[in-house]
């Protein structure tokens, strides 16, 4: 069962025990991501994750992933567009180690001068890394176009323009208007007892000093429907389809899962089964939804031969096609319903999973929802509810492509993808 405290800096703790198990997830969740820059400043969300692990007052770079490792425990963090989440799992009696080093590194960063410029060079390997990913660059190309007009469409790693405009002064200056304590989710499962696990982060983060965060004001970001072509010497052409998707709070998540699971969630959704089984024009065809705050995203990613670019499109434009017209079956949406609920109870086996769930979702869309709630949800979608999404998300109007490799396409054919 859920629990909940906010503490006297108006810090909130989301937080679940689980007594048979030997361990502890700790994650500190705060509430800025890449959407939240400027273009000049894009990317520093990002380095901020990075930066904080290179040293404190009290604590070098090394004395961070001694003081973790020698207890076998893990510790990371990652950057989305919403949000940034620092965590740590560890044995239970292990959990004043994890709010130590957590508090001293969000609160007590030194930001030295030398490290930072250090450190632009490593995050500019990593866009390197990235450029060199086809997989991952479409992806970063495609959510670029659609959000174009905005900060949404800002690379998370920025670039190497906007890495060179970060200092000192812009990561402190940044880090007062977003890192306090009302703008942060710590969310904590595993074997604790409960008064323990209070008094411990109140002991390291209780003096954090509440600074009155003012959410940033922002227009609900346009989808733009967009094709976008980029030619790059690439052994495969890679395509990403993307269409206007919901928000993490909006109550057809769940029939939208289910609609995911049926085109390609898995091995034996359609676009699996016809593209890569049937036809063997793929390895990789998938599709996942992405929420965020205001706004979602849904994307169907492809990698095929030059060859067969042309004709995985029209594939994937028939299989949407035949869902509009025909619809699903009562037997693929009955399987895709189970296959969302196995999933999400295998899920639960996790305490990272679990403390990754409460944490997101708590910061994003102010609740939590219990394991029985989820799954009543997903119980009670109707398959109605998955033919009225498919039938708004899936027009010519609601689409962008992206294509990555250097297969010539012609602009005229993909203006027929799900067009009359």
């Amino acid at each position: 069962m859920f629990k909940e405290c906010i503490l006297d800096n108006n810090l909130t703790v989301v937080y679940e025990r689980l007594s048979h198990l030997k361990s502890v997830a700790f994650g500190v969740w705060i509430g800025t991501g890449s959407r939240y820059e400027t273009l000049g400043q894009n990317g520093i969300s990002h380095f901020i994750e990075h930066m904080v692990f290179k040293g404190t007052q009290k604590r070098s770079a090394r004395d961070i992933a001694c003081d973790i490792d020698e207890v076998g425990g893990q510790i990371n963090a990652f950057t989305g567009k919403d949000c940034t989440c620092f965590y740590t799992k560890t044995l239970d009696s292990d959990l004043e180690i994890a709010a130590n080093v957590l508090s001293d590194m969000l609160l007590h960063s030194v930001f030295d001068p030398v490290h930072i410029e250090t450190e632009k060079k490593v995050v500019m390997e990593e866009i390197n890394m990235y450029e060199d990913d086809p997989e991952e660059l479409v992806h970063d190309l495609m959510t670029g176009e659609i959000w174009s007009e905005g900060p949404l469409g800002y690379p998370i790693l920025g670039t190497e323009e906007s890495l060179h405009n970060i200092t000192r002064e812009s990561i402190t200056e940044y880090m007062s208007r977003f890192y306090t304590p009302d703008n942060c989710i710590i969310a904590v499962v595993g074997n604790f007892e409960e008064a323990n696990l209070l008094d411990t982060i109140n002991k390291y983060f209780g003096s954090w000093k509440p600074l009155h965060y003012s959410p940033v004001s922002a227009e609900r970001p346009v989808f733009k429907k967009n094709f976008l072509y980029k030619e790059k010497d690439t052994e495969q052409t890679h395509l990403c389809f993307g269409f206007n998707g919901l928000p993490m709070a909006d109550g057809r998540v769940y029939p939208l899962m289910i609609l995911n699971n049926i085109i390609g969630g898995g091995i034996s959704s359609r676009l699996f089964q016809s593209i890569r089984e049937e036809a063997g024009l793929v390895y990789s065809i998938y599709s996942f939804p992405s929420c965020f705050r205001d706004c979602g995203m849904f994307t169907i990613y492809a990698a095929a031969s030059h060859d067969n670019c042309r004709r995985v499109i029209e594939q994937v434009d028939a299989e949407l096609r035949s869902i509009l017209k025909k619809g699903i079956t009562q037997e693929e949406f009955l399987r895709s319903k189970k296959q969302l609920k196995g999933n999400f109870i295998l899920g639960l086996d996790s305490t990272a999973s679990r403390m990754n769930a409460i944490g997101k979702s708590k910061l994003i869309t102010g609740y939590v929802h219990t394991p029985n709630q989820v799954l009543k949800q997903i119980e009670d979608a109707k398959a109605e509810d998955v033919m009225e999404l498919a039938a708004w998300m899936f027009t010519g109007d609601n689409a962008a492509i992206t294509i990555l490799g250097n297969t010539k396409i012609d602009p005229d054919a993909i203006k027929q993808f799900l067009t009359e």
